[in-house]
């Protein structure tokens, strides 16, 4: 009986190990469901700016508590009620094209955003500029919503006008 307890034992073990590999990407992979990580910011942009929306971006670090919280409890709610919102991951070498259409990654574009924290969550307008105030970081959750609202709001009046 001891031995087959083992043989269990072990194998329980061994399909732990195997499985674990596969839940990391699967949790990986809803998380890039949740908010889109795109090739090409110009399209997405362009996509925005066609609706007379700004687009929200959430720059994010794989493992950030924070970066999940935003993403899942302000921008995917967002995302759904028709607000463009991507996300570009900080510390990713994944292709991208930057909003005006060059060759990048998504590393490269967080650093020539010049983004330090994550999450930062940036607004852009015509031509990539930014058309409100960034959001880096979450120095309140109290708040947070709020703060975003109102940037989003004003991104948007921004975009409207042009």
């Amino acid at each position: 009986m001891s031995t087959r307890r083992t043989v269990l034992a072990a194998a329980g073990s061994l399909l732990a190990a195997w499985m674990l590999p596969a839940a990391a990407q699967a949790q990986s992979a809803r998380a890039a469901a949740v908010l889109p990580r795109p090739a090409s910011l110009a399209a997405e942009l362009a996509g925005a700016l066609g609706r007379g929306k700004a687009l929200v971006v959430l720059v994010s670090l794989e493992g950030c508590p924070y970066c999940h919280l935003v993403r899942q409890s302000y921008l995917a709610p967002l995302r759904a009620e028709g607000q463009p919102v991507v996300q570009v991951e900080l510390a990713e070498a994944l292709p991208l094209l930057d909003p005006q259409g060059r060759p990048s990654t998504h590393e490269q574009l967080a650093r020539a955003l010049g983004v330090r924290v994550a999450p930062t969550v940036l607004f852009l307008g015509a031509g990539g500029r930014e058309a409100a105030p960034r959001l880096d970081g979450v120095a309140s959750a109290d708040f947070y919503g709020a703060y975003l609202q109102e940037r989003v709001d004003a991104a948007n009046r921004a975009v409207a006008r042009r």
